[in-house]
């Protein structure tokens, strides 16, 4: 016999000491490339600072826009030389009508040659760097052209010998000179000037020292024009200046948005590897921990049952006990964390299959009344009589009701009462509820318990401590049946947890399929057939079919 006992020892110390499955290999997502993230993330920091530089305000414009401003007056002029070149053409020919055709034809090879170093020095321009070195050169450059070309302008217009021309014509050309070169050198409002300014006061001196009224009229409207198309082109400035400020604004808010996707993006892919990493040591550690959990658990049953004979020390079979309990507490702790972290992960899957909500409710009851009784708390059964059965995991709604009980039992002082009900809902759904009478949780730290790992003040001190995963377990498989999960407490007069299943799942909701089989009806009776209503023959000729997995 002890021979026997002794093989059957063996045998048990091996199977103890066998090792666990081993743990589930968990891929890494794959990492973008650190240097090409660090760029992306340096472009997207030196385009926010180029845009916000261009929203910096010194002196009377914006520096950055100086440039983009004297882009646009390069453009114009180079879309428009050809109106300035035929304007010239057209006022050389016709001034060769009153005065010599040699000075005329000068003025206009004259005017021509400065035109062209203008459109020379834009296309220069537009295909040099952007420097502010470089940039206030460009400017200073433009504003002396255009003031040659005003200049140019004034010679001609001023000339001795076009006093025979009327003054009506005069008062023309020098407004058509001036709209021109206004909306020309709109985006540069001093080349506007030194463009026009000459040309007016020129023309407006020639009307005063005529001396009559008419010419003081003459002189006053050329004047008005000039600023009334300065104010124009001013008003033009601004409005690009408005429309440059708001594109910058764009590129900023574009730029920062780019650099926060990036941030965001690496930081995401950090939390990923860093969730796959914790997911790996879960697994692996639960694969280390269970090997030597499986000796310590068998070990101790061994000694705790005294298979062997009995302890020369009673004692030690309290210590096998105590080494026993630990071992459990310790492995379920362990199938908690992996549960929860399966679930986190989106691994958890569902075995679903029709469920009778009222049995499993009073199994848990069944298995959990010990402890209760022990700690002298008494658990009232409060069900529905006839409840259909629901569909989902009979093992995730045995554990929701586990986790519940349990903590009612442990933070429920002794003497106190538990109160377990399973009934409908106003929408047709099923609800279980567990009400107990126990210290209470503030309302402050419900969000605390119902997160991982929380656990609140009062319980801490009042009851033995867990770690905090019963709750978030809970409500995390009932968020993934479509149920809801509340949970209503007072300090000092209980706690009451309430999870609703959707009336989507309720196996009476399911609408049956109908089919018809007229073969296999029973017929009806002889004496009967001929007194038979017509829905008695569409019932006979009908058999009703329950939807598959209904189990009523």
């Amino acid at each position: 016999m002890q021979k026997a006992r002794a093989v059957r020892g063996q045998d048990l110390c091996c199977l103890m000491s066998a090792p666990a499955e081993k743990p589930e290999v968990v891929q890494l997502p794959v990492e973008p490339p650190a240097a090409a993230s660090a760029s992306h993330r340096r472009a997207a920091q030196q385009r926010v600072r180029e845009a916000r530089d261009r929203l910096t305000s010194t002196s009377g414009t914006r520096p950055a826009f100086d440039h983009e401003l004297l882009r646009q007056y390069a453009q114009t002029r180079i879309s428009a030389s050809y109106v300035v070149m035929l304007l010239v053409v057209a006022t050389g020919m016709l001034f060769g009508l009153w005065m010599q055709p040699i000075p005329a034809a000068a003025w206009t090879c004259g005017m021509l040659c400065i035109h062209a170093a203008i459109m020379r020095s834009c296309y220069r321009f537009l295909s040099e760097p952007q420097t502010p070195a470089s940039t206030r050169k460009w400017r200073t450059r433009f504003v002396l052209l255009d003031l040659l070309y005003g200049l140019c302008w004034m010679a001609i217009l001023t000339h001795p010998a076009l006093d025979v021309v009327s003054d009506t014509v005069m008062m023309f050309l020098t407004l058509l000179v001036v709209a021109v070169s206004s909306m020309l050198a709109a985006n540069l409002p001093i080349a506007a000037l030194a463009a026009t300014v000459p040309v007016t006061v020129a023309i407006a001196m020639n009307f005063l020292l005529a001396g009559t009224f008419d010419k003081y009229v003459l002189a006053a409207l050329a004047l008005a024009a000039e600023g009334y198309f300065a104010l124009l082109a001013h008003r033009l400035h601004s409005t690009t200046l408005a429309t440059l400020e708001a594109r910058a604004e764009k590129d900023a808010l574009i730029g920062e948005l780019e650099q926060a996707k990036s941030i965001s993006d690496e930081a995401r892919y950090r939390a990923e590897a860093a969730n796959v990493a914790k997911s790996r040591f879960l697994a692996q550690m639960s694969h280390e921990l269970r090997t030597p959990l499986n000796a310590i658990l068998g070990f101790s049953e061994v000694m705790k049952s005294e298979i062997f004979g009995a302890h020369a020390v009673p004692v030690y079979k309290e210590y096998s006990a105590d080494i026993h309990n630990s071992g459990v507490h310790l492995l379920n702790l362990i199938n908690e964390i992996l549960d929860l972290s399966r679930i986190e992960a989106g691994r958890y899957e569902l075995n679903e299959e029709a469920v009778a909500l009222v049995n499993v409710v009073a199994d848990c009851h069944h298995l959990l009344k010990l402890r209760a009784s022990t700690r002298g708390i008494t658990i009232h059964e409060m069900f529905e009589i006839g409840m259909p059965k629901i569909w989902g995991d009979e093992r995730a709604v045995r554990q929701i009701v586990l986790n519940l009980l349990s903590n009612s039992i442990k933070f429920t002082p002794q003497g106190g009462e538990i109160w377990l009900k399973v009934g409908w809902t106003a929408s047709g759904g099923q609800y279980l509820s567990v009400k107990d009478t126990g210290s209470g949780i503030p309302e402050e730290e419900i969000p605390i318990v119902l997160a991982s790992f929380g656990q609140g003040s009062n319980s801490i001190k009042s009851a033995e401590q867990g770690a905090g995963l019963g709750l978030p377990i809970a409500k995390s498989l009932v968020d993934m049946h479509g149920g809801t999960f509340t949970l209503k407490s007072k300090l000092r007069i209980g706690t009451e947890v309430i999870v609703t299943f959707p009336p989507e799942r309720v196996m009476s909701a399911l609408a049956p399929m109908v089919e018809p089989t007229i073969d296999e009806a029973p017929p009806l009776q002889p004496e009967t057939a001929g007194t038979a209503t017509p829905e008695e023959r569409r019932r006979v000729r009908h058999k009703p079919i329950m939807s598959a997995g209904t189990g009523i």
